[in-house]
């Protein structure tokens, strides 16, 4: 098989390629390196079943081309972080809106089936226990860009599973919930890489809010062969699915947990939203996924527990070697 992978030098796609190329698969990975990284790829230099383009999903003609040499696509590109979403805006909704319009059009023209990768900030501000695919999506007001990215990616799926039902080409639409691992930053808000380079650093651990928010966490060594799997699977074909761990935390007692896990010296301190970002910022206060659509279709059991996730990142920290994706 050949596949495109957008985004492919981030952090969940690199592992992707990973996992791709170990199983004997051909990857073309399309990134425009504004937020990954050609250092997450490193481990796979030489080899002949990668070929690397760095280019812009917003360039319908190049998106054109790749696609029409796949055998299937995942699309994972996209602005992401809430820093970044909350500073640009615009630039983020034409990335995530046209982009992936794109990605679907030249999919479906090719007849090549696509994976799109979604996000449980779908839901919004809905903090059921256990949220599930066809569940409400809560949001706050729509000219606060804090919600810009949720909207956009709300749409991703609807242009998504639009095309997939008029065309019969097979689409998944995948949602994860708070995926983290190796690889990851903290540059962009993301929490546990954030929490994780503090914490080894000996400097304070930020906590934005309360730290009441609770959220359940995903390895992406437990998530990234579920994408796979899922685009083997007939059932699954114009579904949303959601994706990611079991075990929920406060985000206090996730601070807590790194430093435990570290053997840091780092006290914890707290920021308000609107300091951390900008006036008028909102949150949800908490975020748990059922998994059990996941599990009926692939047989989705996350294995590894909010220690061993918290475990992989600290090592990849320390070590200059990166920590290899499973197969």
């Amino acid at each position: 098989m050949k596949a495109v992978i957008t985004g492919g030098a981030g952090f969940i796609g690199s592992h992707l390629c990973d996992h791709l190329i170990a199983q004997g698969h051909e990857v073309i990975v399309l990134d425009d390196l504004s937020t990954g990284s050609l250092s997450n790829l490193s481990q796979l230099e030489g080899s002949a079943k990668l070929r690397f383009v760095q280019g812009d999903i917003l360039d319908r003609e190049l998106v054109d081309e790749l696609v029409a040499e796949a055998d299937t696509v995942f699309h994972l590109a996209a602005a992401v972080g809430v820093y970044n979403i909350v500073d640009n805006p615009l630039r983020s909704l034409r990335i995530n809106l046209h982009g992936t319009e794109n990605i679907v059009e030249a999919a479906v023209k090719h007849r090549v089936p696509y994976m799109i990768a979604s996000t449980s900030e779908v839901y919004g501000k809905n903090d059921a226990d256990g949220l599930k695919e066809n569940d409400d999506r809560i949001y706050g007001s729509p000219i606060k860009s804090r919600w810009s990215y949720a909207a956009a990616k709300g749409l991703d799926e609807l242009v998504a599973y639009v095309h997939g039902v008029e065309s019969g080409v097979p689409c998944v639409i995948t949602r994860f919930f708070n995926v983290v691992g190796p690889r990851q930053t903290g540059r962009y808000g993301m929490v546990v890489p954030r929490f994780v380079d503090q914490a080894l650093s000996d400097e304070p651990i930020t906590v934005y809010g309360t730290g009441t928010q609770r959220r359940c966490f995903g390895s992406v060594f437990d998530v990234v062969p579920q994408l796979t799997k899922l685009m083997d699977t007939p059932e699954a074909y114009n579904q949303a699915v959601n994706l990611g761990g079991r075990e929920e935390v406060s985000i206090k007692g996730l601070a807590d947990r790194v430093v435990e896990l570290t053997g840091s010296g780092s006290a914890i301190s707290y920021i308000d939203y609107e300091q951390a970002y900008g006036e008028g910022y909102e949150d949800m206060q908490r975020r748990y996924p059922d998994t059990s659509l996941a599990a009926r279709l692939i047989g989705y059991e996350p294995t590894r527990d909010l220690n061993d996730i918290i475990g992989s990142i600290v090592e990849h920290r320390r070590s200059a070697d990166p920590v290899p994706a499973p197969v």
